[in-house]
């Protein structure tokens, strides 16, 4: 009850951020255009509330932080932070990056006081003001170590520490438990909770980056789903859990299912409720249409464990916890098994298809088959890289005829993964052959027969 009185008391509804219809660009490699990261994203930040941003990677998610914190302009659109137009830093907001970036030879207590000498605080306050917020994330007695002497999730408390003495309104944390060990960030990810609950935190809001959905319903009241390529808002879910979240609840799986659901079906409409509409296709040149960065071992592996399971179903949450996988490496593999078939994905479950399971028990010879099979089904890009090879009388074709036509989507890092995931499955499903001396693509040639081998 307590709990709840507290939480009532800070919450008001006051607007403290308020993101307007912005959009983020990056120009492409030698000038050949933009490429598009943030596609008119509107987000208001609440005071008394935690806010998840949810993502894949290539969703903008930290893109927005900075542009929310005044490190990068938007290209269009606008940020409104105490009732004005943001220019500049947004000196409301003080930030929890996924690395410490600690400064090595300064001592625990003067990294924290860092951010006070800036703002040309006396010495005497804002050593105060360090030492409360040193006790607050349990460092007290750490306060002359170096951060040489500390451990991750120590140096990781003094990225807090440094965040809190400047007591912001609103606190921003990009991936902040990521680079820890499980148990670490699960023991500091509970204290940041408990100092919420408890109405004993700096802030009137924070600000959650993450791509981990169990830590996003465990922490936030509302998640903002976003989508990749480019980013854009897909739509929300609100966390109506009492606080702290319980994850044994029942309400908390059903979140969990449904936001994995939602995830592992980038067109369908978020509405926040379980049931949802079906996804609608939209017809794109197949050079547009990424493909999941998965390796055909990786997916293969995963319809081996799947079909290890009673019927071929599996409870996604409890495979990723199972496999340790983070949700960045599960769903492309989980995508590139949707796309080829393998396997359907309904409420927060994945079940092989009958030619999945086919896949996942037959012999390598076979399985080949089967992949080239759905390849040439169901992935267009690899269509029409088979097909012009055939268009050409030499069956071959150099590699930056397909990485320029990718290169009209994609910034060039995206298209030299996209190039390389295509390779190997290409070169699985034996479509084609890969001479990387040469950079270029062959059609394989038939096997040649020997004196001793019939005709």
């Amino acid at each position: 009850m307590a709990t709840t009185q507290v939480n009532d008391e800070r919450a008001g509804n006051e607007v403290l951020i308020s993101v307007e219809q912005v959009n983020k660009s990056f120009p492409l490699p030698d000038g050949k255009g933009e490429f598009k990261v943030l596609l008119n994203v509107n987000v208001n930040v609440r005071s008394g509330e935690v806010l998840a941003l949810l993502g894949r990677s290539g969703s903008g998610k930290s893109t927005l932080l900075r542009i929310m914190a005044g490190l990068l302009p938007p290209t269009e659109g606008q940020v409104i932070t105490n009732g004005q137009r943001l220019r500049g830093a947004n000196h409301d907001v003080a930030m929890v990056f996924q690395s410490f970036a600690l400064l090595p030879w300064l001592t625990v207590q003067e990294n924290v006081e860092l951010g006070l000498e800036a703002q040309g605080m006396g010495r005497h306050e804002r050593w105060k003001r360090a030492l409360k917020a040193i006790d607050l994330v349990g460092l007290d007695g750490f306060e002359n170590a170096y951060p040489k002497e500390l451990s991750g999730g120590m140096k990781q408390r003094v990225g807090f520490a440094r965040a809190f003495v400047l007591e912001p309104k609103v606190l921003f944390m990009d991936e902040p438990f990521s680079a820890l060990d499980v148990l670490t960030s699960e023991n500091l990810r509970g204290e940041i909770d408990d100092l919420w609950n408890a109405g004993t935190f700096p802030s009137k809001s924070i600000v959650i980056v993450t791509h981990n959905i169990e830590e996003a319903v465990y922490l936030a009241d509302r998640v903002i789903i976003l989508g990749a390529n480019p980013g854009r808002i897909r739509g929300e879910v609100v966390v109506d859990l009492p606080r702290s979240h319980d994850r044994t609840s029942d309400r908390f799986k059903a979140l969990v299912d449904y936001i994995y659901t939602v995830m592992t079906n980038p067109e369908a409409e978020v509405t926040g409720e379980v049931a949802m509409t079906p996804p609608k296709v939209r017809s794109r040149s197949p050079y547009a249409q990424p493909l999941p960065h998965a390796r055909v071992g990786g997916i293969s592996g995963l319809l081996e464990l799947i079909a290890e399971q009673p019927e071929g179903t599996d409870d996604l949450p409890r495979l990723a916890e199972r496999i340790q996988l983070e949700v960045d490496d599960l769903l492309p593999i989980l995508d590139a098994a949707v796309l080829l078939g393998f396997v359907e994905v309904n409420q927060g479950d994945v079940k092989l298809t009958e030619i999945g399971q086919d896949f996942a028990t037959t012999t390598i010879l076979r399985s080949k088959d089967l992949f080239r099979q759905q390849v040439l089904k169901h992935v267009p890009i690899m269509v029409s890289m088979v097909q012009t090879l055939r268009e050409k009388r030499s069956g071959s074709m150099r590699e930056d005829f397909f990485t320029d036509l990718l290169d009209e989507y994609f910034p060039r890092e995206e298209v030299e993964r996209q190039f390389a995931t295509a390779i190997d499955w290409g070169r699985y499903a034996e479509l084609f052959e890969y001479d990387a001396n040469e950079a270029r693509l062959y059609l394989p040639q038939p096997a040649a027969t020997t004196a001793s081998e019939p005709v």
